[in-house]
Parts: C-alpha cells; structure tokens; sequence
C-alpha cells in the first residue's frame, strides 16, 4: 500500500497498513501543527491500535499544511493523517521520501527536531494557519507561548487521559520517578476537582466518556477493550472449553526459586519464570495442548514451537504478550524474556508482533489475591494454565500436619483437541513438577 497521495498542492500521508489484520487507529497525540516544517522520517504523530501504541514517522519531508483527523478520532487504514507541501531544494531529493511506515525503519541520517504538542481540530488547513516561512511569526494563529518549564509526561494514554477530561498537565504535581506526571497524578485531579470545572463538564467533555440522559456513564468500546470483546466473545461462541483444577504444595518450588537466587542472582529466575519452565516441559510432553482448531479446515493444527503468552497489566489494562520460541529457552533465558515483556508492558510499549502468535497461555491470577478462576480461553489458543496465590494452608506432610506454601493450579481447556485424560494428565505433571522440582531434569 503506498503511503502517500500526491496533489498539486501537497503529499498526503495516509494511515499506513500496521500488520497483525489491525483495520484502524486512534490518533492518541499529534506531534506536529500546521505550517510546522518537518524532514524525512520525523516522528509526527502517535496512534494506538486495538494492539498497541506507535510512533509513525512521515515518510516524506515540507511544511505542514493539514492535519486531517483531531486527537481522539479513529481513522481507518488508508485514509489520511496529514497533508505536507512539497519543497524542492537545489540539489536534493529530500521530498522524495524513505518509505518509512514505523520507527526504525528507514533513513537513519534526519535530525531530531522539537515536539509539539497540540490537539488539532478536524481539517485544519494551511490557509488558515500558515503562510511563507517570513509571515509565520507574525500570523495570530501561530503565536503560542511555550510554558517556562514543559511538563514531563512519558505515557501517551496518562497525556490523552488528561486531554479527554480537560485537565492542564502544567497545574499538576508529578509523582512518579524522575518528576514525570503518571495516571495516578491525573486521576488525582478528576477526583479532588483540581481541573477548574465541575465533575459532569468533565464527564461530558469531547474524549471517550460521555455522560447520557439518565446520568449512565458510556464508554465506547474501541481500541483494546474492543479487541478483548471480540476475542473473547469469538472464544465463547466458538471454544466448547473445560476447566480442571488441583491444590498443589509449592514449598519446594519456592525453595528451588530461593536457591537458585541464591547462585546465581543476576539471572532473576522468579515463580512466574519456574512455572513457564515447568508448563513448556508439560506442553512437549502432552503436545495435544499447544495447539488450535483450524474451523475452516475442519483441522486440528498442533503447532510445532512453543509460543508462551502470559498475562501482564499495562497503562491500557491486561495485555497478552508472547514469549516466541520459548521451547528452544533456558530458564534463565525465559526469565530474562518475561522480564523484558513485561517492562515494556508496564511502559505501554509492546509493539503487535510481540503480543501475537501464542499457542498456550500462563496465567498468575494469584498476583490479584485470588485462589482460582475459570477463565475464558485466549483464542485461538486450545488452553490456559492458570496459578492461584500461594499462601500458608495446612497440609498433610510426612505423616503429620503441618504448614506449607500451598496454591490452587487451573487448566482451561478446549475439549475439542483433546478429552480430560489428556488435560488432567498435563495438570498433574505440572503439579509433581511443582511439588517436586527434580522431576523436571527428566525432561530437559
């Protein structure tokens, strides 16, 4: 798909084709304004698919003359996001673009230049606001005053959050590391009544929540909350799915996890990593399971790599990042790999590649104070294991009562590509595994 359409006045940067079967984008924050001048992949405004949050660059370099769609608005892929003049230099090609569609692909010799940060209104034109480059200062609707010291705000979905509720950033008082303003700050505000109007202006204010007649609060279901709906509705219309479930005593477990801290620390091997060790072994053992049902096909497809998805929380909710090729893993090397996911999960940096393609799913809800769930299956995944937290319980231990580190082990399942021999035959390795941990070098 090309990138760009070409006027007589401009070139047009379209909505770029993101991958992954993603439709369309919300524009989260423009980057640039009008009659700003910006070179070959300069970052130019951020979007957030039902996947994730992207920077796009422009692929072409000029003067801004239209931003087409305002922060807020989803835009389909294809359509426009900004019109740039063309600007031929003797001597060089720098409108000819670098095809650039995501950061990091494309030329790599621009300059950085400053960010602005505006929210545009629908269909801004250049002749509005721009001019040659000798009137831009002096035409009213581009004076702006920059404030002395510019908030520190890294999260794209705390700056939208604030703009949806009308809420300056600049009057707020950060709390997060470093002085930078987190979600916490602006949640703050809405509920102490800091943003200079009353809670229902707020609620009713142009972002994603509105307040109706009956005082309901409606929030459109967009971006990833529309990507969970969808999944997961396809999951319960299609997954005929079983759970079974098993205490287990995890003493032994989290003195191997303690141990192994013990040697070798820089490693940092926890449960979550010792658990995705104990279900891959489980998962080459009983292959049934890392699996899905091909419907058209009318096929079941046992997947030969083990991708790991587990659950993680983000600034945007739980996300489902995937651990590609976690069979061919080392312990060590599976926690430095949850470690990095889950990082950029915390930053609301996964990109769609890296929350896409999972055959089987770990899920600690224990993290929560929860013992157990019956969860809806990630499809088109054939099953979940699902950890509940480990707490003292007492237990029967070598002829006699005593207190261990006991937790409740969950597998979900998809009872087409396997019958409950098979699922609790996998449950029951992983909970030996739990409980003894030495049997695990029978199966690396």
């Amino acid at each position: 798909m090309s990138l760009s359409t070409v006027s007589a006045t401009g070139r047009t940067f379209i909505l770029p084709d993101l991958g992954e079967g993603l439709t369309e984008a919300e524009v989260i924050e423009w980057h640039v304004a009008p009659g700003d001048k910006v070179h070959v992949d300069q970052i130019v405004v951020t979007v957030e698919t039902a996947k994730a949050t992207v920077d796009l660059p422009c692929p072409f370099a000029g003067p801004v003359l239209t931003l087409h769609s305002a922060a807020g608005t989803v835009v389909e892929v294809g359509k426009p996001l900004l019109t740039v003049g063309t600007e031929q230099k003797a001597g060089a090609e720098e409108n000819l673009g670098s095809g650039n569609v995501l950061v990091g692909y494309g030329t790599s010799e621009a300059k950085p230049s400053g960010r602005r940060r505006v929210n545009p209104g629908v269909q801004q034109t250049a002749s509005a606001t721009t001019g040659s480059a000798a009137a831009a200062p002096s035409t009213p609707a581009r004076t702006r005053t920059a404030p002395a010291t510019a908030p520190k705000v890294i999260s794209p979905v705390v700056r939208k959050l604030a703009r949806d509720n009308q809420i300056d950033l600049a009057g707020l008082a950060p709390t997060g590391p470093g002085d930078v303003i987190c979600r916490a700050d602006v949640e703050a505000a809405l509920r102490v009544g800091r943003v200079g109007v009353t809670s229902r202006e707020v609620t009713l204010a142009h972002g994603p929540v509105r307040e109706d007649r009956a005082g309901d609060i409606r929030i459109p279901l967009r971006g990833l909350r529309k990507a969970i709906a969808v999944k997961m509705t396809a999951s319960r219309r299609e997954i005929p799915e079983a759970t079974t479930w098993v205490d287990v005593d995890a003493t032994a477990l989290i003195s191997a996890k303690d141990q192994l801290k013990a040697v070798n620390s820089g490693a940092g091997i926890g449960l979550l990593a010792l658990f995705a060790r104990i279900s891959v072994a489980g998962l080459t053992k009983f292959p049934e399971l890392n699996a899905w049902v091909d419907v058209d096909a009318q096929e079941i497809v046992q997947v030969r790599d083990i991708n790991l998805s587990f659950a993680a929380q983000s600034p945007r909710g739980l996300v489902v990042p995937v651990v590609h090729g976690a069979g061919e893993m080392t312990t060590a090397e599976l926690a430095t790999a949850l470690r990095e996911l889950t990082g950029l999960a915390r930053d609301g940096k996964l990109s769609p590649a890296q929350m896409t393609g999972g055959t089987f799913t770990l899920n600690n809800y224990g993290v929560f104070g929860t013992d157990g769930a019956t969860p809806i299956i990630n499809y088109p995944e054939a099953a979940m294991l699902g950890v509940g937290r480990i707490i003292d319980r007492p237990w029967a231990h070598k002829g006699q009562v005593a207190l261990r580190k006991v937790a409740q082990l969950g597998l979900t399942f998809d009872h087409r590509v396997c019958d409950g021999a098979t699922a609790g035959g996998f449950l029951r390795f992983v909970a030996d595994c739990v409980e003894k941990p030495a049997l695990l070098l029978a199966e690396l």
